[in-house]
């Protein structure tokens, strides 16, 4: 763990204040730029997406943007922009948007954690937070169990990306588990959103229904790997 000098609680305090008032901005001019026609074509979404195409690059690149800031201050959940992001864009380019931003929000947490050590990381979680995943100090096995708690939905997967740039992980290693690992995760959040996008209401609920089921199961594996911190074994 890198040794720097602690942030005192104001500047923690300002720094995820900031963090969260550029994500509000952000997401207010997006509901300026969109909200209204989302709301005049709510009973057509067809209409909807096709005034999203006709915007250009301006609409995903807001998305990106909002997905990106997402990660970064990662107290805000990101289950509520996939969801959007299928509705929006349709289940396969919503689904490429949510990766592409998750792959630059997650490299860019990397890097600056690598860069300002437990000083990036104390902004948002306590420190003690890494002891309670031994898995993540386990050099021989460090790839392979960032890789499942990542592909594991319902994994608190912007936590965990803070805690792995204090690790030894490779950036290569990184770079491949950011690409890959968070599409069964968003993927299910995208086809929910593109359901409810074209009124198959029931057919969206069901897969809301079972992306909880899965995420609820996730979360528990990911308790009882919190709970093995004593066993020296893992």
């Amino acid at each position: 763990m890198s040794e720097h000098k602690q942030l005192t609680q104001k500047q923690k305090r300002w720094i995820a204040g900031t963090g969260i008032f550029l994500f509000v901005v952000l997401s207010i001019l997006v509901c300026i730029f969109a909200g209204r026609p989302l709301i005049q074509f709510v009973q057509e979404p067809e209409r909807f997406r096709a005034w999203v195409d006709e915007q250009g690059v301006l609409a995903p690149i807001a998305f990106l943007g909002m997905i990106v800031l997402q990660i970064v201050v990662a107290v805000i959940p990101g289950e509520p922009l996939e969801i959007a992001a299928g509705y929006a864009f349709g289940a396969v380019e919503g689904t490429l948007l949510c990766l592409l931003g998750a792959f630059v929000g997650r490299v860019a947490v990397f890097l600056l954690v690598r860069r300002f050590g437990t000083r990036a990381v104390e902004v948002f979680f306590p420190l003690e937070k890494l002891n309670d995943l031994p898995v993540l100090q386990n050099k021989q096995k460090l790839t392979l169990w960032v890789f499942f708690l990542f592909f594991l939905p319902g994994t608190p997967k912007d936590v965990l990306c803070y805690m792995v740039g204090l690790t030894d992980l490779p950036l290569r290693s990184w770079l491949v588990i950011s690409a890959i690992a968070p599409f069964p995760s968003i993927v299910t959040s995208t086809i929910g959103g593109d359901a409810l996008g074209m009124g198959n209401y029931a057919f969206a609920a069901l897969v809301f229904v079972l992306t909880m089921a899965v995420s609820g199961a996730g979360l528990l594996v990911y308790h009882k790997v919190c709970r093995t911190r004593e066993r020296s074994d893992i």
